[in-house]
């Protein structure tokens, strides 16, 4: 009877003090697995400069098993995630993080889950060990997205997650210069379900994500997934619109009745400030929108790849 094949997908960036720890764990899962589960190991490296490459490099040669994709620069987490995705030869998907911070011991739990009928299954953080000023931003992000975003996209849910070969094959048609995989596999439907769980800390290396990163990262899933912010903007436009004019009139009235009022060049100055403050708002979000359409009409490479190992064909 054929196995299953899992690909487990990694992207790396300066990893090298958590490759050997990932593949060693993940050797003992596969081994537990290989009754019924074969595998396959995609790692995405984004350029490191360190000695991630070379170790890469080596675990491919002596394992081929272990697929190696390096790009010419470094092209972003989600770009790096799609890529393993668009690489993957499994009936199925298991993105992982290289720092382990994702317990390995989900992934039996998320097979189970598939086996009986889901397509995808996320990973739920029920906590995780930061800061609390990043853990009260991030639920604010998750908080917005739900509510701006035209589709539902679960709170708490990152990249770890099972994705089924449907999943795989739907996200070929994708042609997206800013990716936001969790809101664009969210959107597809299909049986999805989440897995709640303990999110472990970085037990060695740095995380490479800045808080400027995960504010453009929250950007991306608000402006990919919804107008809201468009809507939001001819709104207030709208609202501007009406009270200026009532105020207009109600001038106009006053004049007539013969009200004696001062000069009104605070007011002017409010109201002119007002106006520079919404335009440069509203036009500001407008352009965000432009942006994202001009560099998608400009369709460039998802990635480029400089290097890779064990795989037939670039994709």
């Amino acid at each position: 009877m054929n196995k299953v094949l899992i690909s487990f997908i990694v992207p790396v960036f300066n990893e090298e003090e958590n490759i050997e720890r990932l593949y060693s764990e993940l050797l003992k899962l596969t081994n537990r697995l290989e009754a019924h589960y074969d595998y396959e190991v995609i790692f995405t490296d984004n350029h490191s400069t360190d000695q991630t490459e070379a170790m890469l490099t080596q675990l491919a040669r002596t394992d081929k098993k272990v697929k190696v994709i390096r790009f010419s620069k470094n092209f972003g987490y989600q770009k790096s995630i799609l890529t393993g995705y668009l690489n993957a030869s499994g009936d199925l998907a298991v993105q992982i993080d290289c720092d382990l911070q994702d317990p390995l011991e989900l992934v039996p739990v998320f097979l189970q889950h598939w086996k009986e009928g889901y397509q995808v299954v996320y990973g739920i953080r029920r906590s995780r060990k930061e800061s609390w000023s990043i853990n009260i931003i991030r639920k604010a992000f998750y908080y917005l997205i739900d509510k701006l975003s035209d589709e539902t996209i679960p709170r708490d849910a990152g990249d770890f997650r099972l994705v089924d070969r449907k999943i795989l094959n739907q996200l070929r048609k994708i042609k997206d210069e800013q990716p936001y995989l969790r809101g664009s596999i969210a959107a597809m439907g299909f049986n999805q379900i989440g897995v709640s769980y303990d999110r472990d800390e970085r037990l060695k290396g740095e995380s490479k994500f800045s808080f400027g990163q995960l504010v453009g990262l929250a950007f991306d899933g608000i402006l990919n997934h919804s107008l809201v912010p468009l809507r939001f903007a001819s709104y207030v436009g709208l609202f501007v619109s009406i009270m200026t004019f009532m105020s207009l009139i109600g001038y106009l009235i006053g004049k007539v009745l013969g009200a004696d009022w001062p000069a009104g060049f605070a007011t002017m100055t409010i109201l002119i400030l007002l106006s520079l403050s919404l335009n440069a708002l509203f036009l500001g979000i407008i352009g965000e929108y432009l942006g994202r359409i001009y560099q998608q009409v400009k369709q460039k490479p998802l990635t480029i790849i400089e290097k890779q190992f064990n795989l037939d064909e670039e994709i």
